[in-house]
């Protein structure tokens, strides 16, 4: 994979760890520049310095080799795990969410930047579950599949996910096009929860969703070991799922919890 070949020149080459960072590379995939930092203005800068730096020649590697063509002739062999594609004749929903208050007043703009986020993530239906939605019916694949891996608060970086054992409460409903439910996800030491209502619409054309609208409202409390800073006690969180339509760029991305484990997020 081109992704494998350019972070494996950089520091984070151990691919049993996390290689999280900004990348820029040719299009042969030689690293010319790896950091960091979430500093926008800091990124601009070392990207204008590399840039700077190659109109010079004076990078440390051979300049004909960063401009050399992507060598197509080889067959590399694809980690399936991690070149995921939506479920055939499924459905790709958008998801949104967004703390809407409790926090202090910030300390700094990076903390403010956190308080103000609104997350993004894809929900991926399969056709089976497409299928049953057509029909009136919420399957338990999907309504589990929405609470556990999309009910989190991703606001402020990548959070846990909820476990089956930490579904207390699981109803989601179709009522005359109309979705209705409620749920309660916790932990069992009680440090994480949200408890939150359903609400939504789902339309339909002859055998076609042509609108799959959905928000879940109600309060959460703790936070994950990467999604620290949380408001404290209870505060209010929103997620939002609305269908897709491929004009986004991200609407290719693959859920954030079937990364490594398709199979697990789908059943």
């Amino acid at each position: 994979m081109l992704y494998r070949r350019i972070a494996g020149q950089g520091p984070r080459n151990d691919f049993q760890n996390t290689t999280q960072g900004f990348y820029i590379a040719s299009p042969a995939g030689m690293l010319i520049l790896y950091n960091n930092n979430r500093d926008p203005q800091k990124l601009l800068r070392l990207m204008r310095d590399s840039l700077r730096e190659y109109d010079l020649g004076t990078f440390a590697f051979d300049r004909d080799a960063v401009q050399a063509e992507i060598d197509t002739s080889t067959q590399r062999e694809r980690d399936t795990r991690y070149t995921l594609r939506p479920p055939e004749n499924g459905l790709v929903v958008r998801v949104h969410a967004k703390v809407l208050d409790g926090y202090k007043t910030p300390a700094n703009a990076s903390e403010a930047v956190f308080q103000r986020a609104l997350s993004r993530d894809n929900l991926w239906i399969t056709s089976k579950e497409k299928t049953a939605l057509i029909e009136g019916l919420v399957p338990a694949t999907l309504q589990r599949r929405i609470a556990r891996f999309h009910l989190v608060d991703n606001t402020r970086g990548e959070p846990p996910m909820w476990g089956l054992g930490e579904i207390k409460l699981l109803n989601l409903v179709l009522e005359n096009g109309k979705f209705v439910g409620s749920v309660h996800l916790e932990t069992d030491d009680g440090s994480r929860g949200y408890k939150a209502d359903f609400r939504g619409s789902l339309k339909i054309v002859g055998d076609v969703i042509t609108a799959f609208e959905l928000v879940a409202l109600g309060d959460f409390f703790g936070e994950g070991r990467y999604t620290k800073n949380a408001p404290e006690g209870k505060f209010p969180l929103a997620v939002a799922f609305q269908m897709a339509d491929g004009t986004d760029v991200a609407d290719a991305v693959a859920p954030q919890g079937a990364r490594g484990w398709l199979d697990g997020y789908l059943k």
